[in-house]
């Protein structure tokens, strides 16, 4: 997988005009949302059926203000509703699955 190693790195990729193929659609979905294209961030998420999956889509939700759909996600993810900065859960999101798919 040609990820980025670090958060920084990720970000630093949103100035190409698409993310690698090779990614997992956690971080592709994740990607697309830094971009500005929710609805493809969107899309991807709801595609994916795991724990990461149901966490990044009620994000989204979160993002887009819709805070009773995200935290039915976040029920999925066997989440707490988070009270922490959005961009702060972003982050942590991203930095996650990065660790989780370099090893």
């Amino acid at each position: 997988m040609s990820f980025p190693l670090n958060y920084e790195m990720f970000v630093r990729t949103t100035t190409r005009s698409s993310v690698p193929d090779d990614w997992p659609e956690t971080l592709q979905a994740l990607w697309w949302n830094i971009k500005g294209n929710w609805q493809k961030a969107h899309a991807i998420a709801d595609a994916i059926d795991s724990k990461e999956g149901c966490q990044i889509h009620a994000f989204l939700h979160r993002l887009e203000g819709d805070n009773f759909n995200a935290d039915y996600w976040y029920r999925r993810a066997h989440l707490d509703f988070p009270e922490i900065d959005l961009n702060d859960e972003q982050k942590a999101i991203i930095e996650a699955l990065i660790l989780k798919n370099s090893t």
